[in-house]
């Protein structure tokens, strides 16, 4: 993405939506792009992970022991877990679509976030999130 496109739509993703222009210039230069073919998996449960991503353009679907559970789209993100933690994945993520992610390498996330306390602060209200609704269909 050129820098001012690239700028523009990272302030309409809500994970970056408290951050100020020169922020989110800096964020724009800190995270790689990768597109995935419709059907590709991103991750693999129990198998590979490593990455923090966060979906500009597509479908992705979570998938665990072969059942989707919930499907993401622009301005959701995944592999937050596993790179926090430290394990592998806890599911497939598998494009549904021809799926564009921002991506930032899983050891470079801890320090972003806390140089970013308003995108860990929407980070941990989205995964509190799904955390309840998790809880309430099971």
């Amino acid at each position: 993405m050129a820098a001012p496109e690239a700028v523009e739509r990272l302030a309409q993703l809500a994970l970056f939506a408290d951050l100020r222009w020169p922020e989110l210039e800096a964020v724009a230069h800190t995270f790689d792009e990768e597109v995935f073919a419709q059907g590709q998996r991103v991750l693999r449960q129990g198998i590979t992970g490593g990455s923090f991503y966060v979906i500009v353009e597509g479908d992705a679907a979570v998938v665990i022991d072969g059942q989707e559970r919930a499907r993401l789209g622009r301005g959701d993100f995944f592999g937050e877990i596993s790179v926090l933690l430290g394990g592998v994945p806890i599911a497939d993520v598998r494009a549904e679509t021809l799926l564009r992610c921002l991506v930032l390498p899983g050891p470079e996330l801890e320090g972003f976030l806390l140089e970013h306390p308003p995108v860990m602060l929407r980070m941990l209200q989205a995964v509190a999130r799904r955390l309840r609704d998790a809880s309430r269909w099971s």
